[in-house]
């Protein structure tokens, strides 16, 4: 399974937006400038962000986007599904109809090892938060912080 640029920008910024502006509004631009990301394509990825219920959006001259949970309230795993589908590594360990069942599932001797996979990527997806990535992050010395360091003046959410 590899995860796309989609699922690794959406992680990278709402962990920007959980550090710069806990749960409060920010620009997108602001986001996009600081990760160093393309505005319109955050801003597609925020679009479905928004319909899976992580993040609202408020119109006009302070609008901006802002987390609808706290960071410790959401997980990689919801962030990934909401932008990549299941966590499946092959379509017969899901249970997603949308994706084909393979015709050699009733006599598949490697089905066990795909659903152990999909199962550590549940299992740690889901229990990885964006206050855990935050605190890993800050953690780190500032040039191996990947650029999540806050600017000066920024506000912080309280990890």
């Amino acid at each position: 399974m590899k995860i796309s640029t989609r699922g690794r920008y959406a992680l990278e910024a709402l962990l920007d937006l959980a550090l710069h502006a806990g749960m409060e509004t920010e620009q997108l631009s602001r986001v996009a400038r600081r990760r160093g990301l393309s505005e319109n394509y955050l801003e597609q990825i925020f679009m479905v962000l928004k319909e899976h219920g992580i993040v609202e959006s408020t119109r006009g001259a302070r609008g901006g986007y802002r987390l609808v949970k706290a960071p410790e309230c959401i997980t990689a795993g919801e962030v990934l599904r909401a932008l990549e589908g299941p966590l499946a590594p092959v379509a017969c360990v899901t249970s997603d109809p949308s994706r084909p069942a393979c015709s050699r599932m009733g006599k598949c001797v490697t089905r066990a090892l795909w659903i152990r996979i999909m199962e550590g990527l549940d299992e740690v997806t889901d229990t990885v938060t964006l206050r855990d990535l935050a605190e890993f992050a800050l953690s780190q010395p500032a040039q191996q912080q990947g650029g999540v360091g806050l600017e000066e003046g920024a506000g912080q959410y309280e990890i």
